[in-house]
């Protein structure tokens, strides 16, 4: 008892630290660096949470408390999380209350926690992150567990997701321009041509060659502008990105069976192998130019896989179409000053690119993103 407490001699204090992370400081810097905002949720004292964001090296603008957090409304709080940084002696509820509150804010929200106090924020999350040694609870709630407690590799897997992500946007983006185009192409052929502009089996074997080319995006690189920020899925600039670029194709098109049909008067089939070359050739080709919102001459190098599969796959289709083997396909080779031509019209097509880009994506909806990345994290 309080009786008990004379004659004692001091010998000094018991302290416990969990020292930060080697590293933990750069770390935090480069998700900064990439429009990723770190936020401390936690269950201890302010006191507590605000000494060891100094320790890491998080710069916070501002601490809640679970008393403060109480008194707000659904509204206020919106408000409040976006500028606030540490968030102390929060309840389960009000972990995810901020959830909540931020992704109505319009972020994107990841959160990483280990704990069962952390399970429904990890539910409500975008993405929820635990690790290998937390509770079984807080693993089946994640979306993503780490297999080793290192912020390194979410850095890593940030980076990887946007490459994909950016990858994945360049082919879609191809691909629904030039089969826009194409479509157009074809309907418009067919009701002034007295034949089809090409077989089923040519257009078959078109798509074959493309799609074979364009597996190798998943390994090109993508341009650092994209890599520092998130990028949301923007339907409306695909759809645009859809019309501008397939009708420019379209228009191309049509340019080239004006020559191949009225001025050098060719039958069905070679017809049909001349515009089967000059389409393979400009939309292959067209990835170069595509793939970056740059200049082609000002964007990072593509992937020699990309090099490789397009030249290689061009090669393949030109070599098809001009030799005795493209006969199974109904192919015919046609004379040089054909090919000179279908050359002379691509790369006018490659230059009209690299304009309309120029205007397309000066238009700030073409590219800018709405919402801004969040990496919110558990003690």
């Amino acid at each position: 008892t309080v009786a008990d407490e004379h004659d004692f001699t001091f010998a000094g204090f018991i302290a416990f630290v969990d020292p930060p992370k080697a590293h933990i400081d750069r770390i935090l810097q480069e998700l900064r660096n990439r429009n990723i905002e770190i936020k401390i949720i936690t269950g201890d004292h302010a006191l507590v949470a605000e000494h060891t964001a100094r320790e890491v090296g998080l710069v916070s603008r501002g601490t809640l408390d679970a008393a403060a957090i109480d008194h707000l409304s659904d509204e206020a709080l919106r408000v409040k999380v976006t500028s606030t940084t540490i968030f102390a002696r929060v309840t389960p509820i009000q972990k995810n209350r901020i959830i909540r509150a931020l992704q109505a804010a319009g972020h994107t929200v990841g959160y990483m926690g280990d704990g069962i106090n952390d399970a429904p924020a990890l539910r409500s999350a975008d993405v929820g992150i635990s690790v290998d040694n937390a509770l079984d609870v807080a693993k089946e709630s994640a979306d993503i567990v780490l297999t080793t407690n290192d912020l390194e590799h979410l850095l890593q897997g940030v980076k990887e997701g946007r490459k994909t992500f950016a990858n994945t946007q360049k082919y879609i983006s191809m691909a629904v321009s030039s089969n826009f185009g194409n479509m157009i192409s074809m309907t418009g052929a067919s009701i002034v041509l007295p034949f089809l502009p090409m077989l089923p089996t040519q257009i078959l074997l078109n798509n074959l060659l493309y799609e074979m080319a364009q597996i190798s995006l998943i390994a090109d690189h993508v341009d650092e502008r994209i890599l520092n920020r998130p990028s949301p899925w923007d339907i409306r600039t695909l759809r645009r990105f859809m019309v501008v670029f397939g009708v420019l194709s379209s228009v191309f098109d049509f340019l080239i069976f004006f020559i191949l049909y009225h001025l050098y008067r060719l039958g069905a089939s070679q017809f049909q192998t001349a515009w089967f070359m000059e389409s393979f050739l400009s939309q292959a080709f067209a990835v170069f130019f595509i793939r970056t919102v740059h200049a082609v001459w000002k964007a990072h190098r593509p992937h020699r896989a990309v090099i490789l599969a397009t030249v290689g796959t061009t090669v393949v289709a030109w070599w098809l179409a001009l030799s005795q083997a493209g006969s199974y396909f109904g192919f015919t080779p046609v004379a040089w000053p054909i090919i000179v031509t279908i050359l002379v019209i691509s790369v006018v097509y490659f230059v009209s690119i690299e304009v309309v880009k120029v205007f397309f994506y000066r238009n700030p909806h073409a590219s800018a993103p709405r919402k801004r990345g969040w990496l919110e994290t558990a003690k």
